[in-house]
């Protein structure tokens, strides 16, 4: 049965006072969120969409993920919105979310905004997830150059998030595919807060050339060594087949703003992930 195996962190970085960043890894999940808004609590639309994701992904392990993946983010925007009815000065926040999921079979990828899912197969480091973002929209038309996007003035702007205000329901809908995984493959998750201050390639050999404990370390110490001008946050797991796995289950790793409870929105209606 195939699980995850691995590990992440997150920092708060050098220049912002709180970490917006919410994440989860466990052996069915890998899930990194990361919230916009300042003070109109980023960080509880990140907690808040992990928060959803992991606790529904939890309950139903052995599900189809593409089916429990899409209901989880749809549930999760319901509580976006609870969240501004309860607290007006909260519209306006929304998060990114990138999550790996298996079902013990196969993985899934679900995906909006510009944190980023990798793959690490045969020392190869290839990005799965596609940026939603104006400078990502700028590449695909052939205006610019993939090599200018970390340097562009508006590399920032991100396109489709999890929101809780108006606007096309398009803007909300994530990206969700099966992905041509293997045991042996290694994924790195991460927010822009390391893909913005880490060389690609600097990021490929860190990745391929150290245990998922050193790699996760040593990802995000090159971010802050890059100026540490975000939230950091990162996960490398491997995915390996266990046979004697039966069913994946197990507590999970919370980071980031994830950790405080506060920060999520009506947290007892599901169970702790």
């Amino acid at each position: 049965m195939l699980r995850f195996v691995g590990t992440g962190a997150s920092h708060v970085g050098l220049v912002r006072d709180h970490n917006e960043d919410a994440a989860f890894s466990s052996p069915y999940l890998a899930l990194v969120a990361d919230g916009v808004g300042g003070a109109a609590a980023g960080e509880v639309a990140s907690a808040t969409a992990a928060y959803v994701v992991a606790a529904t992904t939890r309950a139903h392990p052995e599900q189809d993920p593409v089916v429990v993946l899409g209901d989880a983010i749809r549930r999760a925007v319901v509580d976006l919105h609870r969240g501004v009815a309860l607290d007006p000065e909260r519209r306006g926040m929304a998060t990114t979310l990138t999550a790996l999921a298996t079902d013990g079979h196969r993985v899934v990828l679900a995906h909006i905004g510009d944190s980023r899912a990798y793959l690490l197969r045969d020392g190869q480091l290839s990005r799965v997830s596609h940026d939603h973002t104006l400078v990502q929209a700028l590449v695909d038309s052939g205006d610019i150059t993939a090599e200018s996007v970390r340097h562009h003035p508006m590399r920032n702007v991100v396109m489709r998030s999890l929101h809780a205000g108006a606007g096309d329901e398009a803007d909300l809908q994530p990206d969700i595919h099966v992905l041509d995984a293997r045991s042996g493959d290694r994924f790195l998750v991460c927010s822009d807060g390391l893909t913005d201050m880490v060389e690609d390639r600097a990021v490929a050999h860190i990745v391929s050339t150290r245990d998922a404990e050193t790699a996760t370390r040593d990802l995000v110490q090159a971010a802050l060594d890059g100026g540490g001008r975000d939230n950091v946050t990162v996960l490398v797991v491997d995915l390996l087949d266990d046979p004697q796995t039966v069913r994946l289950s197990g507590d999970g790793q919370l980071l980031g703003a994830l950790r405080d409870p506060r920060n999520v929105v009506d947290p007892g209606t599901l169970q702790r992930p």
